[in-house]
């Protein structure tokens, strides 16, 4: 996977999850800030993933509470990238 897939991607996570009411104690916590909710589609190179793909392959990946959007997503790329997403 390249860089600028990983780059990408993490842009879009940002800029969806900025919105979310810190700190998320949860998943669902994360949903009112998601354009489109659970079927918000994150898109780059020859990675696609809706927001619930996401959830459900991430959560054993994911130590909630998060307090900030920078350690969700630096924590949603490596998990993404230890199931072999990235």
């Amino acid at each position: 996977m390249t860089d600028d897939v990983e780059a990408e991607l993490r842009e879009q996570f940002t800029e969806a999850f900025g919105g979310a009411d810190y700190p998320v104690s949860n998943q669902m916590d994360l949903v009112p800030a998601l354009p489109s909710g659970p079927g918000t589609t994150f898109e780059a190179g020859d990675v696609s993933l809706t927001a619930m793909e996401m959830a459900a392959k991430l959560g054993d990946e994911q130590e909630f509470p998060y307090d900030d959007v920078e350690t969700l997503v630096d924590d949603v790329i490596d998990g993404l990238q230890n199931q072999g997403v990235l």
